[in-house]
């Protein structure tokens, strides 16, 4: 018990985060990385020291700090605010780095190096609040600082913000914003019609239903993103989003699209109603609004009407042929639909029980619709994950592949069953077959960024590390969010014996790194010949992982002097054999 207290404490928790980073990465990714590693080092890390606070972690575009005081927590998001702007002023609009603060105080519970808690999740959300170049704090942190600094705070009211029980009080610090122009230029216009579909609110009254309001935006993102005539902004970009009240035109700003799709469902017995509405975000009109009060078992009809109606709208025409596949259910069972539902949420939870039971909800659904192509494709990826990708046996891979095979075979037209496939493929070490299979997933889903990504994951272990980064580029403008695309560039990057870009990239990994990643940055170092720093990291792989030795965690390449590049480098940075 009194070291379960010690972990508990209280701290004023900081949060910044670049504005408009995909932009920045879209123009110049390679120059955007080095500004922001040169920002950190030189700005952002004495202004840090000075005021007696810590880094604790990089995650992306974002820096997450403790300070023990909410008064040195606010100096140093002012100084901080300030030094980026005297930077700014020496570059041009589109290359300025432009930074969003949010500052909490509250108790926080420390594991190892890492804090986590409400204080840092209520800092996060308040973040999100903030202006470009601004500071939004809670009213913990205002009163802890009312008459210490000379700072007039502005009242935003009650805010409901994401996974935090309570509303919270907001203020944001009034002396502390930019103009527009200091912020650059939004992300640029795609030529197709562009759109991103917020998380459908949840407005059943059970916090337990949110996966399924959760479920039917994503099909409706998942519908539209096979139209070819639109560009479709991706799930995990479109989710950042949720109950965070923003502005729709901020939203467009941020992603770079037109459109805005929003709404909500309610789920009420047999009853189902949604109501969704359109927005043409440039000139901030609504273009219709609709409100849908069914049977439940009339919801995949409803999603139809709304997926053909957007398509309509945006396109000014109706591709019947395209639609008509586009909206064409797979299943006709709606408790199979809902297991798959529930199955995909544990499956985004990324822990073995959550794993365990995604399979076994997958499972639940391909026996109440053994016709269910999309259930079996998931179930084949569970399978994966729950086995550890490669690490899995023979005989879960082959299973994997059987089950993976049978979706194509159900759907041959559906993107993600071809994607699933590709990836068993991968771990198998048949990479023809990979290829093919998720270049057919990208081909009949153009708009699917983790499908682009999984692509150029294979291409970067298969020889083709170039065309990988292609890829990146393509992926990251459909999902700035993306999580995973830093972990594949960096890989891309180390084969292409781009050191120094590999390491930034890894650098930019969040929200944690895995003693993988770790052991391919001591690679990255030793490398470059700088070996006492790659000497220092992998004694920290060591420390996170001690039974890590090169034989054993190596990844599969198609080559083997691929491979051989590789083992090199991480006996050089002192890894064990």
């Amino acid at each position: 018990m009194a070291d379960e207290r010690a972990k508990r404490r209280l701290a004023a928790i900081a949060v910044f985060d670049v504005v408009g980073y995909s932009r920045l990465m879209e123009a110049d990714e390679t120059g955007t990385l080095a500004a922001l590693r040169e920002r950190r080092k030189t700005v952002l890390e004495p202004i840090v020291r000075d005021h007696k606070g810590r880094i604790v972690k990089v995650m992306g575009d974002g820096v997450l700090v403790e300070f023990a005081s909410a008064v040195n927590a606010v100096k140093a998001a002012l100084e901080l605010q300030e030094k980026m702007a005297e930077a700014n002023t020496l570059l041009s609009e589109d290359r300025r780095i432009v930074l969003r603060i949010g500052i909490n105080l509250g108790d926080i519970i420390g594991e190892g190096s890492d804090v986590y808690g409400d204080g840092v999740n209520i800092a996060a959300r308040l973040e999100a609040l903030a202006e470009p170049g601004g500071i939004c704090v809670s009213a913990k942190v205002r009163d802890e600082t009312h008459g210490r600094l000379e700072l007039a705070f502005e009242d935003m009211g009650e805010q409901q913000l994401k996974n935090i029980a309570n509303p919270v009080r907001v203020f944001r610090v009034a002396t502390c914003a930019v103009s527009s122009a200091a912020v650059g230029p939004s992300l640029s216009l795609p030529d197709k019609p562009s759109i991103a579909v917020l998380p459908f609110t949840n407005m059943s009254g059970d916090p337990e239903q949110q996966y399924f309001s959760d479920g039917i935006t994503e099909d409706i993102i998942t519908e539209l993103s096979r139209s070819r005539s639109l560009f479709v902004i991706a799930r995990n970009s479109s989710f950042q989003y949720r109950d965070k009240g923003v502005d729709v035109r901020r939203v467009a700003r941020d992603l770079g699209v037109r459109y805005v799709v929003e709404g909500s469902v309610r789920k009420m017995g047999s009853r189902i109603r949604i109501t969704a509405q359109l927005i043409d975000a440039v000139p901030g009109n609504h273009l219709w609004s609709e409100r849908f009060d069914r049977g439940i078992e009339e919801l995949f009809d409803v999603q139809d009407e709304l997926t053909q109606t957007i398509v309509a709208t945006v396109t000014g025409r109706l591709e019947d042929a395209e639609i008509r596949m586009a909206t064409n259910k797979r299943t006709d069972s709606l408790p199979a639909y809902d297991c798959l539902l529930r199955g995909i949420q544990h499956l985004r939870g990324y822990g073995p029980d959550e794993n365990h039971l995604a399979r076994e909800l997958f499972e639940q659904a391909v026996a109440l619709d053994p016709r269910y192509a999309l259930a079996h494709a998931y179930l084949a990826l569970a399978l994966l994950v729950e086995n550890h990708y490669g690490g899995a046996s023979d005989s879960i891979k082959q299973r994997a592949l059987d089950i993976a095979t049978a979706a194509v075979r159900l759907d041959p037209r559906d993107s993600r069953c071809h994607t699933f496939l590709g990836q068993v493929y991968r771990f198998r070490d048949e990479y023809d077959l990979a290829i093919s299979h998720l270049e057919r997933g990208v081909a009949l889903n153009p708009n699917d960024a983790i499908g682009i990504v999984h692509l150029a994951g294979v291409l970067g272990v298969s020889g083709r590390a170039e065309e990988g980064i292609e890829l990146l580029h393509r992926a990251i403008r459909l999902d700035p969010y993306l999580n995973f695309f830093w972990g594949t560039l960096a890989l891309c990057l180390y084969a292409l014996r781009r050191y120094e870009e590999a390491l930034v990239a890894s650098q930019n990994i969040w929200p944690t790194k895995s003693p993988w990643q770790m052991a391919r940055e001591a690679a990255c170092l030793a490398q470059l010949g700088r070996l006492d720093e790659a000497r220092a990291k992998a004694a920290e792989v060591l420390r996170r992982k001690p039974g890590f030795s090169v034989r054993a965690e190596m990844p599969h390449y198609r080559y083997p002097a691929d491979a051989e590049h590789l083992r090199k480098g991480l006996l050089k940075a002192g890894l064990p054999e």
